[in-house]
């Protein structure tokens, strides 16, 4: 015959305390700097190596690889960066992205519900750096289905080496992928844009995820404190 407890064994047990704010990783203004030097200075090498190659199989008679020397980038990498730290996308939504999902004309990147965390659809609006990286990235990509293809046609689902590599060449330690998201946040935050819209932007579907940004913020605390002083006039 079954038998109950008429009290939870561990309802005397207390937890334990603990900080339970997240260190948000971004990028110093000097450590942005350095990443898109390097992303530049990554850009000219393949260009250079791709000339010199060009160079030595047009003495022999080769068939040429496409030249890059007309494009702005000189593959995916630099303009993927260049879109997550001007969006706060996921490393998933860049990679799903379609160029259905961009509007150039309205400025505006389109995330589906189905490559979406949150699983609802959002909008972001697209600044000046973002429209352009599109706008010179589409005169040299394939203008349909992803935007960011590998040779397949298919999307990328990894580019850990090439990200290693950059990262070396900027001596930046200890920033993930995924910490651009956390920069594009920190920057709104620390800009004056407030938490809501950061929000809606990074696709969040509470405040609670959003809040580990507060922080960066001071003067909001600081304009509040300061509503509690009187006039004496």
């Amino acid at each position: 015959m079954w038998e109950f407890i008429d009290k939870h064994p561990l309802e005397k047990l207390k937890q334990l305390k603990s900080d339970r704010s997240v260190k948000v990783r971004y990028l110093t203004i000097d450590e942005e700097k350095r990443l898109r030097e390097s992303i530049h200075q990554r850009d000219i090498k393949i260009k250079t190596e791709r000339e010199n190659a060009n160079q030595w199989r047009r003495e022999r008679g080769y068939d040429l690889f496409p030249d890059l020397s007309s494009f702005k980038f000189a593959d995916h990498i630099s303009p993927m960066i260049l879109l997550s730290l001007n969006t706060g996308l996921r490393q998933g939504e860049v990679f799903s992205l379609k160029w259905d999902n961009i509007n150039l004309e309205r400025a505006l990147l389109t995330i589906e519900g189905d490559n979406a965390k949150s699983g609802k659809t959002r909008h972001i609006p697209l600044n000046s750096e973002a429209v352009n990286t599109l706008v010179e990235w589409k005169k040299q990509a394939t203008p349909i289905n992803y935007i960011f293809a590998n040779k397949q046609g298919e999307p990328f689902d990894n580019v850990k080496k090439s990200w290693s590599r950059i990262l070396k060449l900027a001596n930046i330690d200890n920033f993930r992928w995924h910490d651009m998201r956390h920069h594009f946040a920190s920057r709104l935050v620390m800009a004056g844009v407030d938490l809501n819209t950061v929000r809606e932007l990074l696709g969040h579907s509470d405040l609670a995820m959003t809040l580990r940004y507060a922080h960066l913020a001071p003067e909001h605390k600081a304009n509040a404190v300061e509503k509690l002083v009187r006039n004496p006039n």
